[in-house]
């Protein structure tokens, strides 16, 4: 039985209803509350809004047989490395919209996946950066180069944080060696680096610490020596790479 008193379920039934991945008993009881609440509507609306957006930026894909197990065992993982509020014993609840594999079954290709995770994970509202509008977001996939498997999900927030997600199997880091965070904005003289990322670990860092923020806004993830890279520039190979799209 859906809950839409509820914030967190609110927000993950409504974008099940989107993606119609709700159970049929689930969309007729959602319907009923569509006549009788306006703010649902708009919030339909947004979630529509959104989907069209990012689906626009994805290519068409047939998934292959693994997908899905995957997407379950990364939303696993993230679910594991993120606060949760406690909960009254008495309180029935459904699993966390995270773990809900029937939210994602509608979409195309895991990049999308991800992107509609993101998108409900962008939440804060900031003042922004000089030049940027208050409240800017950006996205971007990081993939391998070799085979263009995806990585991490780089979120920023213009005015707010930078988030860093792995997103799969981001393989073991040598003996001695380490990743190495780096951006470089559309016309910068080089890249920056944003510190030492642990693999499979998520990292958060605030806004402030990026040159710059923006469309097309090259982030990275190198092989670099154990304590990071000695010249304040990448040395060593491109493990996963992408750029930023507005959300």
């Amino acid at each position: 039985m859906i809950n839409l008193q509820d914030p967190e379920s609110r927000v993950a039934t409504t974008g099940e209803y989107v993606l119609g991945t709700l159970s049929e008993e689930d969309k007729v009881a959602f319907q009923a509350a569509l006549a009788q609440d306006p703010a649902l509507h708009s919030e339909v609306y947004a979630w529509q809004d959104q989907l069209l957006s990012l689906s626009a930026q994805a290519a068409p894909a047939a998934p292959r047989a693994q997908l899905w197990q995957r997407i379950d065992a990364t939303l696993s993982a993230m679910a594991a490395a993120m606060p949760r509020p406690a909960r009254a014993e008495s309180t029935p609840s459904r699993a966390p919209w995270w773990q809900r594999l029937g939210l994602w079954q509608g979409v195309s290709g895991l990049a999308l996946a991800v992107c509609l995770v993101m998108a409900v994970l962008l939440v804060n509202q900031g003042a922004g950066l000089p030049g940027q509008e208050p409240g800017a977001r950006y996205l971007a996939v990081l993939q391998s180069p070799q085979d263009q498997s995806t990585g991490w999900v780089v979120e920023v927030h213009a005015g707010g944080t930078v988030r860093l997600l792995p997103m799969g199997q981001t393989g073991v880091v040598p003996a001695g060696r380490a990743l190495q965070f780096w951006t470089k904005p559309q016309g910068a003289a080089g890249p920056t680096s944003l510190g030492l990322v642990k693999a499979g670990q998520p990292l958060e860092l605030p806004v402030s610490r990026l040159p710059g923020v923006g469309a097309q806004q090259l982030f990275e993830i190198t092989l670099e020596p154990e304590n990071g890279s000695p010249i304040g520039r990448p040395t060593g190979p491109i493990l996963y790479v992408g750029r930023t799209v507005a959300l």
